[in-house]
């Protein structure tokens, strides 16, 4: 048994001191997206059509892909702000390099790498600066946007009809049926819930954002860590930009309200602001559960520049859950100190 395996029990045991009778804790959240999708469904019945659906999974796709790598870095304990921008960059590289003639397949790795390069830059200044990824996101959130916006004014955007077998396959469906960007997106998430969970990797995420000096005295590179969770969350906003080929990239603010969903979704999935606990598949929950409230705003005839005013709201409702949750949580504790028989 490592060093690590005692602090992550101990960690386990002070968080769930009655794990036998805990419910999954994307339970609650599963509950509400069954809640929503009924009063939808029962207000409208043409939100329940099939073609609906399958559209309401594709737009959730890309922003849930977002969620996804928020999940690891909610549970260092850390918030990066700039993974919608990381996103629109790599959608505009790729359609720019589509447009010069660059093979496609070349074109989409050159995003993912984009991705991955401007995480780096996030990672290296977080560690070498000391700071909370949060406050340097901030700042490169806008150096980002101010490329984009620099960027869109080039103009260059991918084919309005391109062939090949790359954009058969990224705008293609399965059987069918079901949209690639849904596969892709279905298929992270059970690798990321792995590597989260089942991995050495995530095992030091999750004990470094539960007790940082702690991890640190077990002999977990700290820094480490941090750095390679914001190359992972820049590598997938590389990749979910390098498949939006579908959509057009021109609008600066594409990829802006983004990162707000992509929070609020995993916070509302269960994942944790305190850091120390993540939950992926709670993540992919809380996405649908976004997108349906704003499809909601549509079929119900809202008018659509409420939408960020929605959206901010979910942010808010998302945090005084969490908020609640971890009261919740510390009274349990107490009353588990208390009475440990009870």
């Amino acid at each position: 048994m490592t060093r690590l395996d005692p602090m992550l029990q101990l960690a386990g045991s002070a968080a769930h001191p009655k794990r036998s009778l805990r419910l999954p804790v994307e339970l609650r959240p599963l509950i509400g997206l069954v809640v929503l999708v009924a009063i939808t469904g029962f207000a409208r019945p043409d939100f329940l059509d099939e073609a609906n659906v399958l559209s309401l999974l594709e737009t959730a796709a890309y922003p849930g892909m977002l969620a996804i790598g928020m999940v690891f870095v909610l549970a260092l304990r850390e918030i990066d702000l700039s993974v919608g921008w990381i996103f629109h960059l790599a959608a505009l590289l790729t359609a720019f390099l589509l447009a010069a003639g660059i093979d496609p397949w070349l074109a989409a790795l050159s995003g993912v790498l984009l991705g991955a390069g401007l995480g780096l830059v996030n990672g290296l200044l977080v560690v070498a600066l000391r700071l909370p990824a949060i406050v340097v996101t901030l700042g490169t959130f806008a150096m980002f946007r101010g490329l984009a916006a620099v960027a869109v004014k080039m103009r260059a955007t991918a084919p309005a009809s391109p062939g090949g077998d790359f954009f058969e396959i990224v705008h293609g469906k399965l059987f069918g049926l079901v949209p690639t960007a849904v596969f892709v997106f279905v298929t992270m998430a059970v690798v990321m819930h792995l590597v989260l969970h089942r991995s050495r990797f995530g095992y030091r995420i999750q004990a470094v954002g539960s007790n940082p000096q702690a991890a640190l005295y077990a002999g977990i590179p700290t820094g480490a860590v941090r750095l390679q969770t914001l190359v992972l969350m820049g590598i997938v906003s590389g990749l979910a930009g390098a498949l939006w080929l579908g959509s057009p990239v021109t609008d600066v603010d594409q990829g802006g309200g983004f990162v707000l969903m992509a929070i609020a979704a995993a916070i509302i999935g269960g994942t944790s602001l305190s850091g120390g606990r993540g939950t992926v598949f709670g993540a992919v929950i809380g996405m649908l559960i976004v997108q349906v409230i704003l499809s909601g705003v549509t079929l119900f005839g809202i008018d659509a520049a409420w939408s960020p005013f929605v959206i901010g709201a979910v942010m808010v409702l998302a945090l005084a859950l969490d908020r609640l949750d971890k009261v919740l949580r510390i009274r349990q504790a107490e009353r588990f100190q208390e009475n440990p028989r009870a």
